[in-house]
This record gives structure tokens, C-alpha cells and sequence, in this order.
């Protein structure tokens, strides 16, 4: 559904959206303090309302592993200072006691001609591009700043992108509206029977096959193997991941390296596909149908498959946006959200966390969640525009806090008893706990793992 102008709750609004039973919605109670709650759109509430439903979503897998219909699905409490910490879970990510990179000098915000433009250049890839596209001295910030500066901010976009970087001019009014969730398709085929579940970890015995990237799909992910789930992450050798991102994201699943286009590696995936119960994607339009793994190529061949798909700027994008890459930055850029968000000076502002990113994360995680329950066949998409529209046009800050079914007795908010220190491949991490649990294990370092399932 498109999420229009009813302003009700936000997780009646994502449960809605999701398919789910409206009468579930009341088993979803809130308390505590978080602190997203600042700034000129409803943050807080987007959060609150993502995670309410993901936790509801387990609940309901629960309850139908179980042998129980809707009337069995347990009531649940989230609370709201887990929510913050888990939703600027890469900002409080410590690696040895090192604060965690997360944006490169040359990603940032730059003054135009006529406005603002923004850049994404975390990657050493999409930095050579960015230097290439705008014919750089040096890959300083003074350097982009003196480059931009004479230009159109949109003839710096299409050049950036046109030399394979990214940069989006700051948009000063909302785009268009997209769906928060959008079926593909439902085949009536039923994926592989599900037995009882060990308490809490309604996923247990699901293979989830993790294509994704970044922020938002591998957090989806990560909280599936919180849940239960065997997750194993595949990506191509030669497309580099920061390994603070992995650090952060890589919980809950496993990481493993294979290139499509060679025979070998090829065979290796196909076998892990016909034992799959879940493939998530998080590339964008159009990137993986020459492979066949496009929703409706994959549920063609195994109709049983749960298939959520993830892109950046929203399965209907009109030209020049469809097809193109994109992160949480670029889209609050690019989607007029920045400029809500900018301050007295008129420099482009940002969300109190990179909430598209982890919002969408949880959407997708409960869509798969909701699907399994189902009992599979199903194809999902979503889209961080998406959630950009909903938390633009059908959020209020009127759903938020005590008025919202939260408990008596909160107080204020501290990350602080939301933080935990693992080992892992990286070494010592601290790094937010999920609203759900605790992992237990740290992640692997990404690309060790081999690419196999674990037994059932």
C-alpha cells in the first residue's frame, strides 16, 4: 500500500502495510526513553513503529510454529532506549577501542551555484570516481569544495554518476510518494514445512541467502540471525566492503566470497539457492537479473522462496533515479528530507540517525518474518525512498511516547545499558545490543566463511 495522509499510529501504518491482522497491532506496548525525538519530522516515531512491527512479526512466526493461529501470538514490550541505541548502532561501534569510521572527508555536503549537493565516497571505488568525474588536483575536500562550487548542483549529479560515483543534488520539496511495502508476487506455492521453534528464536532452521550491502539489508539480516536464522552473506570478490561496516552489520550471520561469472563459484551458489528458504537482495534495479536472481526469475524456479527485495530509491522511480545506486545519505538528499532538516544557515541538515537505513532494515526483516508465517511463495519490495515517503507524509510526532501505549515509570534516555562488548574477527568490539536479544558471538571478518549451509 502507499502510505497517504492518515495520520494513526506508526505501527498500525507498517502492520497495515505489511499484510497483517489489524487485531495483532494491541500486542505491541512501548516504554522507556530514547532520543530520536528531535528535529522537524517524526524519527522516533518511524523507529518505534519499524521495530514494533519486526518484533510482532517474530511473535506471529512464533505462534504459527507453534500450531497457534492469531489469537496465540504474545504480547510483546519494546523498549525505546534499545530502539535509539540499535538505530545509531554504527556511531556507537568501537573496534579495539577505535571510533569507527563511517563517512570519508569527501562525502559531505557541498555549496553550488544554486544550491547544495551531496556525496557519497565511503568506497575507495566511488572516491576514484568521485576525483575522476570532477577532474580533481587532489582527493582533498578543499578540492571537491573548489570544484562544485561554479557548477549546477544537478550538472554536478549527472556528472559524479556518470562516471560511476554518487552525488545527488539537495532537493528542496518532497518526491514523489512511493509504497512502503510492495508485493511482487504471491505464486500459492508453500515453502518448506517449519517445525516448533526454541523460545525467542522463532527463524531457527531458515536459510536466509543475505545479498545485501551496506546498512539497511544487512541489518535486516543481522536481525534474522538474531532470531534464529542460518544467514550466509555472499558477495562478489572484487566489490570491496569497509570493514567497519561489516562490524557493525555483520552479526547474527555468516560471509563467504563468490563470482557469479566463474563455473566453479557459480555451482557453489546454485546449490546454495535450492536449499535456501529466503533470499534478500539489496541491489539496485535491474543489477541481478542478468544473473537470474531477480524476484520473479527465483521465485519462477523455487515458488516456495521467500524473496525481499531492497533498493534506494523505490521500484517506481521515474528517470533519471531508476537503476541508480544509492545510500540513506543520498536519498534524504535527494528526497527533500535535508532540507527540511537544514538549520538557520540554510546548510542542508540530516536526520538524528540513519534511520531510512535502519527503518527500512526492520521492515524488511518483518516482511520476510510475516511471509514465512504465511508459509512462504511470496515475493517483497521495499525501498528506502519508501520509507523516506511514509516518514514525510504518513507519520506524526502524535503517536510517540506515553500516548502511544508506553509504560508508566519512563525516564530519561542512556545508550548505555544497550551497549555490549564482544569479540569477534575484528577483535574487541562494543557495539549496541539488538532490540531483540543478544547475539552471544561477534562476527567474522567478512569474506572468511565458507559457503556452506549449517546443518539443521
Amino acid at each position: 500500500m502507499t502510505i497517504g495522509e492518515e495520520r494513526s499510529s506508526g505501527t498500525a501504518q507498517a502492520w497495515e502495510a505489511l499484510g497483517g491482522a489489524p487485531e495483532l497491532v494491541g500486542r505491541v506496548r512501548y516504554r522507556g526513553a530514547g532520543d530520536l525525538g528531535e528535529g522537524p519530522l517524526p524519527v522516533a516515531e518511524l523507529a518505534r513503529g519499524t521495530v514494533g512491527v519486526c518484533g510482532l512479526a517474530a511473535a506471529e512466526l512464533a505462534a504459527v510454529r507453534a500450531g497457534g493461529g492469531a489469537e496465540d501470538v504474545a504480547p510483546l514490550v519494546v523498549d525505546e532506549g534499545a530502539v535509539a541505541t540499535a538505530f545509531v548502532s554504527e556511531r556507537h561501534l568501537r573496534v579495539e577501542g577505535r571510533t569507527a569510521v563511517t563517512f570519508a572527508p569527501l562525502s559531505g555536503f557541498w555549496r553550488t551555484s544554486d544550491g547544495w549537493v551531496r556525496t557519497h565516497a565511503n568506497y575507495p571505488h566511488h572516491e576514484a570516481a568521485l576525483v575522476r568525474a570532477l577532474r580533481l588536483p587532489s582527493a582533498t575536500p578543499a578540492a571537491v569544495s573548489g570544484a562544485v562550487a561554479g557548477r549546477a548542483a544537478v550538472e554536478v549529479q549527472e556528472l559524479v554518476y556518470g562516471a560511476g560515483g554518487l552525488a545527488v543534488a539537495v532537493a528542496r520539496e518532497y518526491g514523489e510518494p512511493q509504497p512502503l511495502v510492495e508485493p511482487v508476487r504471491v505464486t500459492g506455492a508453500r515453502g518448506r514445512t517449519l517445525g516448533d521453534a526454541p523460545a525467542g528464536r522463532p527463524a531457527t532452521g531458515v536459510r536466509v541467502l543475505d545479498l545485501t550491502r551496506v546498512i539497511a539489508g544487512p541489518v535486516a539480516t543481522r536481525t534474522l540471525g538474531l532470531l534464529g536464522a542460518d544467514v550466509l552473506r555472499i558477495d562478489p570478490p572484487r566489490l570491496p566492503e569497509a570493514d567497519d561496516a561489516y562490524a557493525d552489520t555483520g552479526f547474527g550471520k555468516r560471509s563467504a566470497l563468490l563470482d557469479l561469472a566463474e563455473a566453479g563459484d557459480r555451482a557453489v551458489f546454485e546449490g546454495l539457492l535450492a536449499e535456501a528458504d529466503v533470499v534478500v537482495t539489496g541491489y539496485r534495479p535491474g543489477a541481478l537479473e542478468p544473473y537470474g536472481l531477480g524476484a520473479r526469475q527465483l521465485l519462477e524456479r523455487w515458488p516456495g522462496l521467500v524473496v525481499a527485495e531492497l533498493c534506494a530509491w523505490g521500484w517506481r522511480a521515474a528517470e533519471p533515479w531508476a537503476g541508480r545506486r544509492g545510500f540513506d545519505s543520498l536519498v534524504q538528499a535527494g528526497y527533500g528530507i535535508a532540507a527540511a532538516c537544514a538549520g538557520p544557515d540554510v546548510r542542508p541538515g540530516v536526520l538524528p540517525a540513519q534511520a531510512l537505513d535502519h527503518g527500512t532494515g526492520y521492515l524488511v526483516a518483518a516482511g520476510v518474518l510475516r511471509a514465512l508465517a504465511e508459509g512462504g511463495g511470496r515475493g517483497l519490495r521495499f525501498s528506502l525512498a519508501g520509507t523516506g515517503s511514509w516518514l514525510v507524509r504518513g507519520l506524526s510526532r502524535a503517536g510517540a511516547g506515553a500516548g502511544a501505549g508506553a509504560e508508566a515509570g519512563d525516564s530519561g534516555y542512556a545508550a548505555e545499558p544497550w551497549l555490549r562488548v564482544t569479540p569477534s574477527g575484528y577483535g574487541v568490539l562494543r557495539h549496541a545490543a539488538s532490540p531483540f536479544g543478544e547475539w552471544g558471538v561477534g562476527p567474522s571478518r567478512w569474506g572468511t566463511d565458507r559457503a556452506v549451509w549449517l546443518p539443521r
